[in-house]
């Protein structure tokens, strides 16, 4: 990989640090993207280049979710008994999204998606000026929606924030503290959605020189560069903006990603 590949990845980097400090999320909506536009470059062929986009994603989630959780915690921003209970779920989805990658068609993937962010959009925008919420739902559910939120996401390369923070928000969690303990599940669901692709990566052919498995390391390691630094501006930006704007930034975030996500 060249050098203005390497800058490139390393501009994307910082603006996944801010976008994962803001809202919670691990990035992953910019970096697959990137990633699979600028791999081809790098002389990656077309074999298995969706799963490592998806790998390498989860990868700089993991790094960007430590400094973007740390910096939360120091800001009281994480709810741990709603984290305690949905990462057991989230952790399993992780898991089970990297088989279920195996079985679905790559190119249904975006759409589904698209149709979920979509509802989670127009979820969002309604909530904004409503102030009623809705108790949290026992453990079991809880558990249950983690499940599905790890699978989604793992299946998407992303955090889980764009499903975890509506889903928290919706259920009374203040918007601030919705961002931070979606912060923490995401680095769970990147942990174990990462080490499903490695471990389904055993006996594939044709992959790049310095990669884990589906995890190419050149790529990882510019994006995470930057984005360690960055997180801490999302975070200070999210401490700072009252919970109804951040309920609309994110709000038409989750739309223009998922007519992205539509139309590719």
């Amino acid at each position: 990989m060249d050098y203005e590949l390497l800058a490139v990845l390393f501009m994307i980097g910082g603006i996944v640090g801010v976008m994962a400090g803001l809202l919670g999320i691990g990035g992953g909506i910019i970096v697959v993207p990137s990633l699979l536009w600028l791999l081809p470059k790098a002389g990656i062929g077309p074999d298995n280049i969706m799963h490592i986009a998806l790998a390498t994603s989860l990868a700089t989630i993991i790094v960007t979710s430590t400094s973007s959780v740390r910096s939360h915690l120091k800001n009281g921003n994480v709810d741990l008994f709603v984290v305690k209970w949905l990462i057991p779920g989230v952790v399993s989805g992780g898991f089970l999204g990297a088989y279920v990658a195996e079985l679905v068609p790559a190119e249904l993937l975006p759409k589904i998606f698209s149709v979920i962010l979509l509802t989670l959009a127009l979820q969002m925008i309604l909530s904004v000026k409503t102030t009623a919420a809705r108790e949290m739902p026992g453990k079991v559910v809880t558990l249950l929606f983690g499940v599905l939120i790890g699978t989604v996401s793992t299946l998407a390369g992303i955090g889980g924030g764009a499903l975890t923070v509506p889903f928290l928000s919706r259920f009374g969690v203040e918007m601030r503290k919705a961002i931070g303990s979606a912060s923490a599940c995401g680095f769970m669901i990147a942990v174990s959605g990462m080490l499903g692709f490695i471990l389904h990566s055993t006996g594939s052919e044709n992959l790049p020189d310095y990669s884990v498995g589906y995890v190419y390391l050149p790529a990882l390691l510019a994006i995470v560069a930057a984005s360690v630094f960055t997180t801490r501006i999302g975070v200070s930006l999210a401490s700072r903006l009252p919970t109804r704007s951040l309920k609309k930034v994110f709000a038409l975030f989750l739309l223009f990603v998922a007519g992205k996500m539509l139309f590719i």
